[in-house]
This record gives structure tokens, C-alpha cells and sequence, in this order.
């Protein structure tokens, strides 16, 4: 079924002229058809202007012209990355109607190198937290059992990929946000290297700490994705500069000799046993690839104080000025968050971002000794959808964000860092391994991810929907 293709093998077949970009966009939009009623994954379906795109794409293959890495490849995009002529609302009521005049852009890359955009995913309100729902559009749902969230903020994109809409989807992470409903909804999700991706942010509230990455069923499928848009760009001040080598040959590196650190806790961290043990089992596997796997407890303190303290503060900076008038309109934790910021006096942010600079000296440190470190993506499995996260963990009572300790630090060290899809427990409900590396080695934590992808592949397990 064209619905299961990878994106590089749907673009080798337009290439090839075995199938057209329209019938990869009718069968895609089939299977939207037949799934968002219950998952609820998509807050905007474009038809008319993908069917213009897939039918130029068509005629550029007819024409012999040369074709982008993904073209004829539909593509979906998260609610919170400008869309040029498409409704672009954050999740928000305050939004509702706003339809930018440019691209995010990661998506004019995209679209460049022939992608066809047919949708926008859904998420939490300015992506403020990690499972997905909005006052606009709603909950979304696991394509593995509906009655659960898919994590968030990029919960649309990961259900949709998970569920066969679409091979591959942009979200983006400033807390965790791609990796966090990959790891619920068993596909792959990439946060690249801070800056590798030029970003500017229509909605504020994440700065030094938001990234743009993919979501994908396959590693390579992500790889390609981050050939296309990564690479500075003078809009965004803070992006880095393109590297030569190209992240899709990098899947194919040699991870034999690899010193690998996992970390089932990070020394502080609540986990569940049933998430426990797929990632101890799964670490087990980079021994099967020949890396020297050491386990460790690297005694970092917890960053959730500063991380809060940080983004709250910038959320305050951001939206203060809708409150009250605009309250009812906005969702009830959002609020709360923003009063919360409210509350940071410069003394407290000033010294949350002198902790984050002593973090990263701590991280670095112990990074000289590893090539990779690996540890769960979420402390939990999936949990109800629509509900509060859980505050207790294998009967301990754990903080606020204690149910994702592992994915905020490494949005304020700005590291490259992976989910894959670590095994499903007996539920049958997906558990993500997260592959952190070093500042700025996308290309060894692509080539990890593939190489565990290679040894225990995962693309062939589907949600029954």
C-alpha cells in the first residue's frame, strides 16, 4: 500500500514514473478520511491547494526537470509553523483566523525539494505542554488506543505518521515535543542540534530552547527530511551553518567500537517498570552492534526548576498583555502558566540561565567519555487522553514534568536527540529509547538510531485502525 511506503521509496517510484504524486496524495487523503474522525489528528485538510501541487509535481517529472529529494512526497505540518496562504492558528482561539504570507522556513525548504503540504497537525495551545489539546480543535488521540493521548505538543503529527497519513510530518520541540509523542506513538522523532534547523518562531514563549525537527517511520526518512532544511539561514541569527556531509549517508556509519552510556534514571528520574524494561532490553542491542554499553548514573540535578523558570518567564514576556481580556478564550493552563512567569523576578531568571550554563559544563564533561548516551524518552507509557499527566510513578509521588524528566535538559543543552521506538509493553502500547549526542553530531546519533533501527525494525508493527 502506498500509505506504508517510506518517503524515499515514494520518490524513488515518482522518479522512476511508477506512480504519480496525485495518486500518492488520493491514497493518503484516503486514509485521513478513514482515521482523523477518531484521532482527531489534523485541524486543517488541504485539499485543493495539495491536489495544484501533486499535478506540478507531476508535470515536472513529464518535463524531465530536476526533481528535489522528496518530491511528489506529501507532507503535513504542525499548526505552530507558518504555512504561506494556510490557516496558521497555534492551537489558539487568538489565531483563529490568521493566515501568514510566507512559510516557516523549514517549510519553504520543503516545498522546494518538491514535498506536497496536503494538512496541519494539531497541538496544545502555543505548544505550551506536552499532550495534545486545544480550546480551537480539540483532543487528539493514539492511533494504538484511542482512549489515550498521543504526547504532545507534536501529538498531530506523530498520530498521523503513525497511522499512515503521510510517511512524514515537521514538528517542533522545545521540551520534548517531537520525542515525547514519538515515543507514544512508536515512529521515530528528531530533535536536531540546536540551530541546525533555522527557526523563527510566529509564537513566543520557547526562545533558546525551540527546535524544528521531523517525524517519520523510518530513520532515513528523517535523515532526508533534515538534508533538505537544514543549513543556516540570516533570518535567524542563532542557526548554524550546513555541514557538508549528508545525514542520509550518515545512517549508513559504522557504530562498531562506539562507547555508549545508559542511563536508566539519570540518577534521579521515577520510571516505570514496564518502560524499564524495553529500554534496558534495547540498550542490550547496541551490544549486539559491537559498542562498548556502560551503565551509568552521570548524578546530574534535576533542570525542571530552571527549565519552568526560564520558559515561564519568556510566556509572561509573550502573552501577558491578552490577560484578562482575552482569558476565556485560552486555555485554563495556559493561563496559570503565564501568571506563573509573572511571579520570575530578573534575579530568578538571570540566575535559572547562569544553572543552565553550570548544566551544560556538567553534561559535556561526561559526554567526553561517551560517543551516545541512551535512557527512556518518557518515564511513563501513554495515559489517558484528555486528562492531567500521572503524578505518581511506580508509587512514588514525582514533580510536574516527572513523567518526562528525560527530554527538557537536552532542549537547554541544545543537543542532537532521537526516540526510537524501543519495544511495546504487554498492552501492546508503544516505549521510546532516547539517543542523546554530543553538541553538534546529528550525523552519530542518526547512525546510532539506524543502526538500532537495522537490528530491531519496528516499521512493520501497525496500529489496528
Amino acid at each position: 500500500m502506498l500509505t506504508w511506503r517510506s518517503s524515499l521509496e515514494l520518490a524513488d517510484l515518482v522518479r522512476q514514473r511508477q506512480v504519480k504524486p496525485l495518486e500518492i496524495l488520493d491514497a493518503v487523503l484516503t486514509r485521513l478520511e478513514a482515521v482523523n474522525p477518531t484521532l482527531n489528528a489534523f485541524c486543517l485538510v488541504a485539499v485543493d491547494s495539495a491536489r495544484v501541487a501533486a499535478r506540478e509535481a507531476e508535470i515536472a517529472v513529464m518535463k524531465g526537470e530536476p526533481l528535489g529529494l522528496l518530491h511528489g512526497v506529501p507532507l503535513s505540518v504542525k499548526d505552530v509553523l507558518l504555512t504561506r496562504g494556510l490557516t496558521t492558528t497555534g492551537g489558539s482561539r487568538l489565531f483563529e483566523d490568521f493566515v501568514p504570507d510566507e512559510d516557516a522556513l523549514a517549510v519553504g525548504r520543503l516545498k522546494a525539494a518538491g514535498a506536497v503540504l496536503f494538512g496541519k497537525t494539531n497541538t496544545s495551545e502555543f505548544g505550551h505542554k506536552a499532550v495534545t489539546e486545544s480550546p480551537l480543535f480539540g483532543v487528539t488521540r493514539n492511533p494504538w488506543d484511542p482512549t489515550l493521548t498521543p504526547g504532545g505538543s507534536s501529538g498531530g503529527a506523530a498520530a498521523a505518521v503513525a497511522s499512515g497519513v503521510g510517511p512524514m510530518a515537521l514538528g517542533t520541540d522545545a521540551g520534548g515535543s517531537v520525542r515525547i509523542p514519538a515515543a507514544f506513538c512508536g515512529v521515530f522523532g528528531f530533535k536536531p542540534s540546536f540551530g541546525r534547523v533555522p527557526d523563527r518562531a510566529p509564537f513566543g514563549g520557547f526562545e533558546r530552547v525551540g527546535h524544528v525537527g521531523p517525524i517519520t517511520r523510518t530513520v532515513r526518512d528523517a535523515a532526508a527530511v533534515l538534508d533538505v532544511v537544514a543549513g543556516g539561514d540570516d533570518r535567524d541569527r542563532g542557526s548554524l551553518p550546513r555541514e557538508a556531509a549528508s545525514y542520509l549517508e550518515a545512517c549508513d556509519a559504522d557504530v562498531k567500537g562506539l562507547h555508549v552510556a545508559w542511563a536508566p534514571d539519570l540518577g534521579s528520574a521515577v520510571v516505570d517498570p514496564r518502560v524499564l524494561a524495553a529500554c534496558e532490553n534495547a540498550a542490550g542491542v547496541f551490544e549486539s552492534l559491537g559498542c562498548h554499553v556502560e551503565v551509568v548514573n552521570p548524578g546530574w540535578e534535576s533542570a525542571e526548576e530552571m527549565f519552568t523558570t526560564i520558559v515561564a518567564a519568556q510566556f509572561y514576556a509573550a502573552w501577558s498583555d491578552r490577560l484578562p481580556e482575552d482569558e476565556p478564550q485560552m486555555d485554563p493552563t495556559l493561563v496559570r502558566f503565564i501568571r506563573r512567569g509573572g511571579a520570575v523576578t530578573t534575579r530568578d531568571y538571570v540566575r535559572a540561565v547562569a544553572r543552565i550554563e553550570e548544566y551544560w559544563r556538567e553534561v559535556q564533561m561526561f559526554l567526553e567519555r561517551f560517543d551516545i548516551l541512551l535512557m527512556p524518552t518518557v518515564a511513563v507509557p501513554p495515559f489517558a487522553a484528555g486528562a492531567p499527566p500521572p503524578r505518581e510513578i511506580a508509587g512514588q509521588e514525582v514533580s510536574v514534568l516527572g513523567w518526562m524528566p528525560f527530554t527538557y535538559p537536552f532542549n537547554m543543552t541544545g543537543q542532537p536527540a532521537a526516540s526510537v521506538p524501543a519495544g511495546w509493553t504487554d498492552e501492546g502500547l508503544p516505549v521510546g529509547l532516547q539517543i542523546v549526542g554530543r553538541r553538534h553530531a546529528d550525523g552519530a546519533v542518526l547512525a546510532a538510531s539506524a543502526a538500532f533501527e537495522g537490528a530491531s525494525p519496528w516499521r512493520d508493527r501497525r496500529p489496528a485502525l
